[in-house]
């Protein structure tokens, strides 16, 4: 008896783990490998119309009977400005497709209509919806400039005497937001410097720009637009530290970081770069060397950014251009 009492037990033992291990079996389900799809919901959003600048957001809804990749693409039908919003699920929500005002691809949206598109990646089904953004969304930081409001008369800006040369703001392209951009381009055989623009703190009514102090949480961002054509550019930005606070930038005794975007580093059209400001270099003639000052990035003593468009001068005409210039805090900036 004690033998079949063992036996009975152990068949037991071994049926209740084959059974666990049935239930606890991850992978997809023969739903989503095998099944038929199908739309139970169709695609739908939560209002037609949104103020992204009152904190309002919108999200889409849609259900489906398995689980697939799908993608939704908002697309501003004035800007051309893309935002997608990507998941793999049966059910679309405010859970996973919630919008906040944002672009995955430059240019900024504008207020303007907006088609959506929902779309998967192993299904040809589409469907489709729009809505219309009436206000766009606030970007928290201290903005430099967006170009928008003209030239400051407190900004000094040098040019060349060179070929073809272009130093201000223009809107012959599309910007990378609003209507107006800052064009940088010409050809100097002489020089690698084709031109530049100082922005002082003063032009604000600072002595210095009123950033934290803390460089891993300070982040400069511009948004910068590459030509197809153009091979040959690059763009030096200069952060002044007026480190005695005196109201006077010494070169001999205080530091100056920079950030350098080489045509390499560059991809064709609008794009955003961001780097917090401890990551910033102390450069000459493009080679790291030892800052002048106390060697601390201070971003509350920025006291004037500069801008350099600069090209080998054997290589030709050059031209770039630059629009909303912020700095953020905590993080880069989500346009």
């Amino acid at each position: 008896m004690k033998k079949i009492l063992v036996f009975t037990l152990l068949s037991v033992f071994l049926f209740n783990s084959c059974e666990r291990e049935q239930l606890d079996f991850e992978g997809p389900s023969l739903q989503d490998l095998f099944g038929e799809f199908a739309f139970i919901e169709d695609l739908s959003i939560s209002a037609n119309e949104v103020d992204f600048a009152a904190g309002e957001t919108i999200h889409f809804n849609a259900t489906f009977t398995k689980s697939l990749n799908w993608i939704i693409e908002i697309k501003g039908t004035e800007s051309g400005a893309i935002k997608e919003i990507e998941g793999f699920s049966n059910i679309i929500d405010a859970s996973n497709s919630t919008w906040i005002g944002d672009a995955s691809i430059l240019p900024i949206f504008n207020p303007e209509l907006c088609d959506v598109t929902l779309k998967f990646i192993d299904e040809e089904e589409t469907q489709t919806g729009q809505l219309t953004i009436n206000t766009v969304k606030t970007n928290e930081g201290y903005l430099i400039s967006d170009f928008e409001d003209g030239f400051n008369q407190d900004w000094n800006q040098f040019a060349q005497s060179g070929a073809n040369m272009s130093f201000g703001i223009r809107d012959e392209i599309q910007s990378g937001q609003g209507q107006y951009y800052y064009d940088m381009g010409g050809e100097v055989p002489w020089d690698w410097l084709i031109g530049l623009l100082d922005i002082p703190a003063s032009a604000y009514g600072e002595t210095t720009f009123p950033l934290a102090g803390n460089a891993d949480d300070v982040y400069f961002n511009v948004m910068i637009y590459k030509p197809e054509e153009v091979i040959n550019e690059l763009l030096l930005f200069q952060f002044f530290e007026d480190e005695d606070e005196d109201g006077n930038f010494s070169s001999q005794t205080e530091d100056t970081y920079s950030i350098e975007l080489s045509n390499q580093s560059l991809e064709p059209g609008w794009q955003l770069i961001s780097i917090p400001y401890a990551e910033t270099v102390s450069l000459a003639n493009g080679v790291p060397v030892p800052a002048n000052g106390n060697a601390i990035r201070e971003p509350n003593k920025i006291s004037q950014i500069s801008v350099l468009m600069l090209a080998d001068p054997n290589s030709g005409y050059s031209r770039t251009a630059m629009d909303y210039m912020i700095f953020t805090t905590n993080g880069p900036l989500r346009p």
